[in-house]
């Protein structure tokens, strides 16, 4: 059995940790409230960005511009791969690594060549350990404060990299807000950018309603300036939605670690009062022991 001055020191460095994991709760609480906002207001936005641009590119036809236009073989594949900078998240970003290396071996077993672009220094120190090919890292965003400029510098490179025939297709894999206790990894293609698909159905009931848009000028010339700002956008978007969803994450692991230092903290102090107990008995024992001899 522990000393009572080992159980003691254990206690006190538990209540310390503790201490550490109700600040970070707290910490994370706070940032989670502005970036659940500022997700919240744009997802809206970029969702509706989205279905309008890609029903005036169904109408304009796959050829309108070269970003809409599927490569005949894809030889090459750059994944964007969305992760925090820190730690202490639970299995955060481990779930986001996983989609990706899961996406990496699909296109490996096709005989497709595969690059990263970083978000986060836990996804590039993880490309780094397995000699993954990083084009390009852009760290301490997630998480923190940034503005859309960050959005548009990456995925101009991006589509830069499309254009000259670099990769031949782009995926994001980012984290969605679900809750506090689910953010699953999404996998989304982001090049060549996808056109909304309707099915073909007997009944117009089924058919969800698009609404015709008057286009002026030409639906190529809107195409050709828009299709970029949907990169831009969506981006963004991922970007707004994994911040949040590391704050979550980070929020909920910090509480399971509180709940778990109160329940070593009362564990510890029950055998604290047991060794504490035995060292009494004893004690007592010794002095009795010790009055019998006297008398004796």
């Amino acid at each position: 059995m522990a000393s009572l001055k080992e159980v003691q020191q254990k206690i006190s460095s538990v209540k310390k940790t503790r201490q550490i994991t109700k600040a970070m709760n707290m910490v994370a609480t706070s940032r989670l409230r502005g970036a659940q906002t500022a997700m919240e207001a744009f997802r809206p936005y970029a969702e509706k960005f989205s279905e309008v641009l890609g029903n005036i590119a169904d109408k304009a036809g796959g050829n309108a511009s070269p970003l809409l236009t599927p490569r005949n073989e894809v030889n090459s594949v750059n994944i964007v791969l969305m992760t925090s900078d820190r730690g202490l998240c639970g299995g955060f970003n481990v779930n986001l690594m996983e989609a990706a290396e899961e996406l990496m071996n699909e296109k490996v077993s096709q005989g497709i060549d595969v690059s990263f672009t970083n978000f986060g220094k836990k996804g590039r120190d993880r490309c780094r350990n397995n000699k993954l090919q990083i084009t390009n890292q852009y760290l301490n965003v997630v998480g923190g404060k940034f503005g859309f400029n960050v959005a548009s510098t990456s995925g101009q490179e991006l589509i830069d990299g499309f254009l000259d025939g670099s990769f031949d297709e782009v995926y994001v894999v980012y984290a969605t807000f679900q809750g506090i206790a689910a953010q699953p990894p999404v996998i989304k293609k982001l090049l060549p950018i996808p056109i909304i698909e309707t099915a073909e159905t007997d009944t117009d009931e089924d058919q969800p309603y698009l609404a015709e848009h008057i286009i002026e000028p030409s639906p190529n010339e809107l195409l050709n300036e828009m299709l970029p700002k949907n990169v831009f956008i969506q981006i963004f978007n991922a970007l707004l939605e994994t911040s949040t969803s590391e704050h979550a994450a980070r929020m909920k692991a910090m509480d399971n670690a509180t709940k778990a230092c109160n329940d070593m903290i009362e564990n510890l102090t029950l055998a604290y009062n047991k060794a504490r107990q035995a060292a009494i008995t004893m004690e007592l024992m010794d002095i009795i022991g010790g009055a019998e001899a006297l008398k004796g």
